[in-house]
C-alpha cells in the first residue's frame, strides 16, 4: 500500500502554539515544503473542537502553554477520538517532556532549538504513517462489508441448494470436516454406508446388503479425498430381487475464508 505524495502535501495540519513567532516559523516551513492545508491557533482550548470539526491528519502541539497545556490537550483528544489514533507531534524544549509526551500518546516530538530539516522529515514521516493507518482502516472496513455480503449470499445459496436438492433427489446429506453426518434427508446411512460416527466400510457390508464393494469403496474414497463428482453409479444385488441401480453427486463445502468445512451431496435410485 503506497500513499501518493500529493495526498501527503494535501493533508490537514493544525499548528498549536501560544507564541506567534513559532506559528509563523512552522507555517512558512510547511508552505515552502509544499503543504497546502495548514490551520493555526494560539488558543489550546480550541484544539479539541477544531479537531472534531476538521479531523486533522497532524497536530503540531506545543506542550507548554498557559491555561490548558499540551498534555491536557492530548488527554482531551484521546477521550473524543474516533479511531484511537492521536496524530500529534509534540513541540518541547524540555528533555524530560519527550518521554512524557510519548507516554501521553504523542506519535513523535520536535525539540527547540529547531533543526528545520529534522522537523520537515518528522512531519513527512508522521503524515505518511497517518495516511497509511487511515487507508488501512478503510480497507478493513470494506473487507468486512464484502465478507458480510458474501456470507449472506452463501447462506441464501445454501438454502436454495437444499430446497432444490430435496425436491430433485431421494436423499441429501452433509458431513463435517471429520466425516461425521450433520444433516440427512432420506436413507443415507443405509444406501451410502455412511454413519454418524464414521464411514462404514468392509466386506461384511456387501455380504449383508449386496452392495458392490468396489463401487462403494470408490465412492467413499472420493468423499474422503474431498473430490467433487457427478452422477457416480453404484449398485446392489439382493437374492431373489432385480439388481438396484443408484447414482450420487457430491461436492466439498468451504466457508467464506476458503477453509474446508465438510462434504454434501444428493442421490437417487434409478427408476
Amino acid at each position: 500500500m503506497i500513499i501518493d505524495p500529493a495526498d501527503i502535501l494535501a493533508a490537514r495540519i493544525l499548528i498549536v502554539d501560544d507564541l506567534a513567532a513559532n506559528i509563523s516559523l512552522f507555517s512558512q516551513l510547511l508552505t515552502q515544503a509544499g503543504y497546502t492545508n495548514i490551520s493555526v491557533t494560539k488558543d489550546s482550548t480550541e484544539v479539541v473542537d477544531l479537531h472534531h470539526a476538521h479531523e486533522y491528519d497532524l497536530i503540531l502541539l506545543d506542550l507548554v502553554m498557559p491555561g490548558m497545556d499540551g498534555f491536557a490537550v492530548m488527554e482531551a483528544l484521546k477521550k473524543g477520538s474516533k479511531d484511537h489514533y492521536l496524530p500529534v507531534i509534540a513541540i518541547t524544549a524540555e528533555p524530560s517532556h519527550k518521554l512524557q509526551a510519548l507516554q501521553a500518546g504523542a506519535r513523535d516530538f520536535v525539540s527547540r532549538p529547531f533543526d528545520l530539516l529534522e522537523v520537515t522529515t518528522r512531519i513527512h514521516n508522521m503524515l505518511e504513517t497517518r495516511l497509511l493507518y487511515r487507508e488501512l482502516g478503510r480497507y478493513n472496513t470494506a473487507l468486512e462489508d464484502m465478507v458480510a455480503r458474501r456470507t449472506a449470499q452463501l447462506s441464501a445459496s445454501e438454502a436454495r441448494f437444499r430446497n432444490l436438492t430435496e425436491l430433485a433427489s431421494d436423499w441429501y446429506w452433509e458431513q463435517n470436516e471429520t466425516g461425521e453426518l450433520t444433516m440427512v434427508s432420506g436413507p443415507v446411512a443405509e444406501i451410502m454406508g455412511l454413519k454418524i460416527s464414521a464411514l462404514l466400510a468392509g466386506h461384511d457390508v456387501a455380504e449383508q446388503t449386496g452392495w458392490n464393494m468396489t463401487e462403494r469403496q470408490a465412492l467413499h474414497a472420493m468423499i474422503a479425498s474431498r473430490q467433487p463428482f457427478h452422477d457416480f453409479p453404484f449398485s446392489r444385488t439382493i437374492a431373489g430381487c432385480n439388481p438396484q441401480q443408484f447414482r450420487v453427486s457430491g461436492e466439498p463445502m468451504f466457508n467464506s475464508q476458503c477453509v474446508f468445512v465438510g462434504f454434501r451431496g444428493i442421490g437417487a435410485q434409478n427408476k
